[in-house]
């Protein structure tokens, strides 16, 4: 399919920039693949949707400050550094990202904070990208503690405000417990520990997985042709007792939800050959467009998303092309909240 395709007005009216302040009282549009149907009601009643033994996948990664902002060397010159992924840890290095990447050049030293941190700019990558190398000779934790301590959490820019102390747990879902991720699984923020509570007395299991979210999903899409558009890879890991819990629950004819399109790549990143769920830790670029047939979850739980983005076609791929436009329709008719902090949509 074609870029074009996928593209349409978002006005900024839609784009909610702070949650509600009871995050399971957003809006969920439940919507049927098979029947074409479309119905309105509160995120917390998917406690209704679902039934004893069937299984929520989650994302357990885990979102950490990775926006940072200092100055270059012999200038002063600001400049903001945004933490992609670590490549090395014993050299400490560093993919990033850098504004204005004009300014700053392999051998450039780069300060943070009260001089808490220097790199130096190894090697360039992409336009924007860099590879940094910090200088610092303390433990992994005393690194991590400054970095905690001198960058901010990573809030899309496209919210389009100043980041607020609230958004540390705001952006953050209750499942986060592995770091690494410098973007948070959004509709997984929409669980509550009350919510929680009652679906785990329900029955309902939920299954571990790991997704390090990295710019991948959210970066611009350049290209028309789709099929030449490259993901970023990202860390992933399936456990083998979160494996047997999606594999028995298929084959008991069980509901399998993959709780956000991190999950949703993850699950289809590690599938046999007999169309089973397999125990795997690597690294996936999966990109999912329509047309596509999956394998592993039979309902997908999503925010509304950007035009245009990987996240928007592959809500498109898993609802159906012509059926994700109506329900896009209906969800500026309805006045959803759309993006990170916005309402749900969940597909059966």
């Amino acid at each position: 399919m074609k870029l074009s395709q996928f593209k349409f007005n978002l006005p900024e009216s839609y784009i909610a920039p702070t949650p509600l302040k009871t995050r399971h009282d957003s809006k969920l549009m439940i919507v049927d693949r098979e029947n074409q149907t479309i119905e309105h009601r509160k995120f917390h009643d998917i406690l209704d949707v679902f039934n004893e033994d069937d299984v929520f996948v989650v994302n357990n990664t885990k979102v950490f400050t990775a926006r940072m902002y200092g100055q270059k060397e012999k200038t002063g010159a600001e400049i903001e550094v945004f933490l992609l992924r670590e490549l090395n840890n014993e050299f400490r290095l560093w993919d990033v990202l850098v504004e204005p990447a004009r300014k700053i050049r392999v051998g450039n030293k780069l300060y943070f904070g009260e001089d808490d941190l220097v790199a130096e700019v190894v090697d360039n990558t992409t336009s924007r990208g860099r590879t940094i190398r910090f200088l610092f000779d303390g433990t992994d934790e005393e690194f991590m503690n400054v970095i905690k301590k001198i960058g901010e959490t990573p809030i899309p820019k496209y919210l389009n405000r100043e980041v607020m102390p609230e958004d540390e747990h705001w952006y953050q879902s209750l499942f986060a417990k592995n770091t690494g991720a410098v973007a948070a699984p959004a509709v997984q923020c929409h669980f509550t520990r009350e919510l929680i509570m009652r679906l785990e007395i329900k029955g309902i299991k939920f299954a571990q997985t790991q997704l390090n979210l990295s710019m991948g999903a959210f970066r611009e899409v350049e290209v028309e042709d789709l099929s030449k558009h490259k993901m970023d890879s990202e860390y992933f890991d399936i456990p083998t007792e979160s494996c047997n819990m999606v594999n028995n629950a298929l084959t008991d004819k069980r509901r399998v939800l993959a709780v956000g399109g991190s999950v949703l790549r993850t699950l289809e990143s590690s599938v046999s050959s007999s169309g089973t769920l397999n125990p795997a830790t690597g690294w996936t670029d999966k990109f999912i467009t329509p047309p596509y047939d999956f394998n592993i979850p039979n309902c997908f739980l999503t925010n509304f998303h950007e035009p245009a983005s990987p996240l928007f076609m592959l809500s498109a791929a898993y609802a159906g092309y012509d059926f994700i436009k109506e329900v896009y329709r209906e969800a500026f008719e309805q006045q959803y909240r759309f993006l990170c902090y916005g309402d749900a949509l969940l597909i059966l």
